[in-house]
């Protein structure tokens, strides 16, 4: 079933491509028609492109991993934020640090100088310092929250990067293909959908159409850790049972060795022949009559 209608992307003014002279060939798949000097998307493609994408997403949050969102273009940073919040991605919306995929270390190294600063924040030796050092420290403090505060919690690469715009986040997918991190983007007519690896071909200025493919990826995330919480569930279940079993297995194992320990006990009293012995317990002797006209021996 397709997550999303051809109506729902209609209204969203999804199919409004750039003009015309500012296209890209490579875009020639998803082009619909021309008309007054503008491309029209073809929506049908567009709904196929966000139920492959979603599907890939959905198998990544099922995994556990963690999904990188781009998006600094005006119209996109406060909405993929307030959309993203609450699923506990990473996101960045103000300004592409340079090499924070492929030189991740120098990123988290500042991240932790935030952290540092938090905790001299609180501590009783920030008042003893001057009061133009502790508006330098909170001004640092305020520009590392802006820049890298939403990957605050992200302590090792993103297993796959949303993207919003490729031609302004071009640096990000050129850091991504490095890696060879799956990369997912809303691709315009004038966008190369060959630089991603799932290209969503739609209108990335309009901020209905941004917002409508933001949450089919949403729904993808959640119904990815739901299913996860599920399964791990059902482990903790299975789990539970076998360590049942298994105790009853102990307690099996524990009334055999109570039978042996008996049973030896019995064998070492005679009250029970070993295993394995076959001989005959030994008889008394019979005494045997003297034959008749026999000489008995005298008594002394």
């Amino acid at each position: 079933m397709a997550r999303t209608t051809f109506d729902e992307l209609l209204d969203a003014g999804a199919h409004f491509g750039h003009l015309k002279r500012k296209w890209n060939p490579n875009m020639a798949p998803y082009i619909f028609m021309e008309r007054n000097g503008i491309h029209i998307i073809d929506l049908y493609k567009t709904i196929a492109k966000i139920d492959e994408a979603a599907a890939a997403i959905k198998q990544i949050s099922k995994s556990g991993k963690r999904i990188l969102f781009v998006a600094t273009k005006k119209q996109a940073k406060e909405l993929v934020a307030e959309l993203v919040r609450p699923t506990n991605m990473p996101y960045v919306t103000e300004r592409w640090p340079g090499g924070m995929l492929t030189n991740f270390a120098t990123i988290r190294k500042a991240v932790k100088k935030m952290s540092s600063i938090d905790k001299l924040m609180v501590s009783p030796a920030f008042l003893g310092i001057s009061k133009r050092e502790r508006l330098q420290i909170t001004r640092e403090r305020a520009k590392l929250e802006k820049n890298l505060g939403s990957i605050a919690d992200l302590n090792k690469l993103p297993s796959a990067i949303f993207v919003v715009d490729i031609m302004k986040e071009h640096i990000a997918i050129a850091e991504a293909r490095k890696l060879n991190i799956p990369t997912f983007a809303i691709v315009d007519t004038n966008s190369d959908p060959n630089l991603v690896d799932f290209p969503i071909p739609a209108n990335d200025d309009a901020s209905k159409s941004i917002s409508l493919i933001i949450k089919k990826m949403i729904e993808a995330i959640d119904e990815g850790s739901s299913e996860r919480k599920l399964d791990r569930d059902k482990r903790d279940e299975e789990g539970e049972e076998g360590e049942e079993n298994t105790t009853s297995r102990v307690a099996d194992d524990d009334d055999d060795d109570a039978r042996e320990i008996a049973r030896k006990k019995r064998v070492a009293a005679g009250l029970e022949p070993a295993d394995g012995d076959d001989r005959k317990r030994p008889r008394k002797p019979i005494a045997r009559k003297p034959a008749p006209g026999a000489a008995r021996k005298p008594r002394p």
